[in-house]
């Protein structure tokens, strides 16, 4: 299946369900998201999860920021992550997003800037953050988040779940549980903090990421700043250590335009 007709079942998918999912995303007085779930046939996400690389075939993350394995290289896997990734930027994909949640400005990100597909085995999370503020080039502001959860029979139990931190990192997270077949799309902005708690099941909790863009900042003001860590309710030296490098990345982001350091987590077409 090529990613225009797993666009089609996107849209038939989601389309019914729009009013509901604008209503949930621009629920008052937190992060702005809203989850789907039963988005494609159930059989074509079980082959999208069987596609998955094995993790040794992924690069790792890992520090007291992450432990997560991820590919932006689609070209070496199974074509099939390719076109599933993909069918989430095709033009009628990103008009019903943008009509869901109301950013009439959105571009898609061809460059998997951050993008493509991530796994989290037993032991893998993500510590509260800001994503990077824009794309690799410095021109469009990070806007939306696009998960979409494909390991079956995944549970809340299991950990792994996405958690909105609506009153920051001092407060208490909002869990929304990485389900089978589900989407969630999630403003990215710079009051976003979000995390991944710790996986506590032996499979692997596998996402297909996208990140859509816009020239207009999401947020009433303009900013800039890297992809921004803190400890869970910013406690401890383990957040001291994060606020510390968190600045000293912004600054060198910021510094000549921002060539002096460049997230090399892209899809190079050229690479071959």
């Amino acid at each position: 299946m090529n990613r225009a007709q797993i666009a089609d079942l996107i849209v038939a998918r989601l389309a019914p369900e729009a009013g509901r999912l604008r209503e949930e995303f621009g629920t008052a007085g937190r992060i702005a998201a809203c989850q789907a779930t039963d988005l494609l046939p159930a059989d074509l996400v079980e082959r999208v999860f069987r596609a998955f690389p094995a993790s040794d075939r992924m690069v790792l993350k890992r520090s007291i920021k992450e432990n997560k394995h991820v590919v932006a290289q689609m070209d070496e896997h199974d074509p099939l992550l390719e076109e599933v990734v993909y069918a989430f930027q095709d033009p009628r994909v990103v008009d019903l997003i943008a009509s869901i949640t109301g950013l009439s400005t959105l571009e898609p990100d061809a460059d998997l800037y951050a993008g493509g597909i991530s796994a989290m085995s037993k032991g893998a999370y993500l510590r509260p953050h800001l994503d990077n503020s824009h794309d690799k080039d410095r021109k469009r502001y990070r806007a939306l988040n696009l998960l979409f959860y494909v390991t079956p029979g995944w549970s809340e139990d299991f950990g792994g779940s996405l958690q909105l931190w609506d009153d920051g990192p001092r407060g208490e997270p909002r869990t929304i549980p990485s389900l089978f077949n589900s989407l969630v799309i999630m403003l990215t902005d710079e009051q976003s903090w979000h995390s991944v708690n710790e996986v506590r099941h032996d499979g692997r909790r596998c996402c297909v990421s996208n990140y859509y863009f816009s020239r207009e900042a999401p947020g009433a003001t303009n900013y800039s700043h890297a992809t921004t860590f803190r400890a869970e309710h910013g406690r401890g030296l383990a957040d001291i250590a994060m606020r510390a490098d968190n600045a000293l990345r912004t600054t060198i982001l910021n510094s000549a335009g921002g060539t002096l350091w460049r997230n090399p987590h892209v899809y190079q077409r050229d690479k071959h």
